[in-house]
């Protein structure tokens, strides 16, 4: 039997187009050029003897053995990425500060912070919640070394982690939508969520009127938990109480939004480094292994539960963070993004041919 070694690079890019639809998205994240790529991918079926990829026009749809290689890669490359963490936790020690919106904060990132923390117990993380344009002003100025936050059309640099559904909500019990006009609960002028609920409101020629506008996530889910308004938010942001609402009752269908991680040029520490590629790897991640859960050691384990013996995270003024054990109350609210439009090179994945 011929052995024969497959590498990292090679799996790393498979999980990367798949995951972002995209050859150039994925030349731009892993910093190769779009043909180093497509020759990975090429060298990837050559050395597996199976086609990965079914070419119909200027679409790719993975094959069923694209799809066991895809399987296979996720998992390798999650105990590839554990072990050097593992092997690099002791060692690593310091203090960072991470920018985000506190919608993220509060639905997205507790169960990558508790994983975080247990495996770099001497790294000290400082939550700062502020909304995404001044976030992105203190990660140049070095005021913050890492920043998740939504994509504003004027942003340039960071890297796309994740994109974000976002969704009509309301009460469970609440039939606001029913009226006319409908009422809405949105953030301020200037929030890419709020610009996309009234478009497409427009569009489709509904009327609607502002019921509340809040800075807060708090107050948008107070007015829909109250029944009195429908809000748009990410569906990471949608739990107990409230309710998915779109098509079946008469609502326009939404886009979707990208998230940003970025690093401080300034920010050159081991500890800042980890953090960072913490939050790539598991903001990745299918949205069941990530939201409502404990995030698993490896990406194809069963979730379960993290016992944390580090201490809270020091707190700076101005800033959030997480209660052991807790998720934060949302108590402000992200704002901004950009239309993502799909590529000639996306790949698609080949459930009954539905796309990526």
């Amino acid at each position: 039997m011929n052995l024969i070694n497959l590498d990292i690079r090679m799996l790393r890019s498979l999980t990367s187009v798949v995951e972002t639809g995209s050859i150039t998205e994925t030349a731009r994240r892993l910093g190769r050029t779009q043909p180093a790529i497509t020759l990975q991918l090429q060298r990837l079926e050559e050395l597996t003897g199976k086609p990965i990829f079914i070419h119909e026009g200027r679409k790719l749809f993975l094959t069923a053995d694209g799809e066991i290689v895809l399987s296979y890669a996720k998992s390798i490359l999650g105990f590839h990425d554990e072990l050097l963490s593992q092997l690099a936790s002791p060692d690593i020690e310091g203090h960072v500060v991470l920018g985000t919106p506190d919608l993220y904060a509060a639905f997205l990132l507790p169960s990558i912070l508790k994983l975080f923390r247990k495996t770099f117990p001497r790294v000290q993380v400082d939550l700062n919640c502020s909304l995404s344009t001044p976030l992105v002003g203190c990660v140049r100025r070095g005021e913050v070394d890492i920043a998740l936050v939504t994509r504003m059309n004027d942003f340039t640099g960071g890297q796309v982690v994740r994109q974000e559904q976002l969704i009509w909500m309301t009460g469970e019990q609440s039939t606001a939508y029913n009226e006319s006009p409908i009422p809405l609960a949105l953030l301020p002028p200037g929030n890419i969520y709020r610009d996309y609920a009234i478009e497409r409101l427009e569009v489709a020629r509904l009327r609607w009127r502002l019921a509340c506008v809040s800075d807060s996530v708090g107050g948008l889910q107070a007015a829909a938990f109250a029944g009195i308004a429908v809000t748009v938010l990410g569906r990471s942001a949608l739990v107990r109480n409230m309710r998915e609402i779109g098509a079946k009752e008469g609502l326009p269908p939404l886009p979707k939004v990208d998230l940003l991680l970025y690093k401080s040029p300034t920010a050159t520490s081991k500890a800042a480094s980890a953090l960072h590629d913490y939050l790539a790897h598991y903001l990745n991640l299918d949205d069941e292994l990530l939201l409502g859960t404990e995030l698993p050691m490896t990406v194809d384990h069963h979730p379960g539960s993290v016992c944390l013996s580090a201490p809270a995270p020091k707190v700076s003024p101005g800033a959030c963070a997480f209660p052991r054990g807790e998720a934060p109350e949302p108590g402000g609210s992200e704002a901004v993004g950009s239309r993502r439009i799909r590529q000639p090179d996306q790949i698609y994945r080949p459930r009954a041919r539905r796309p990526v």
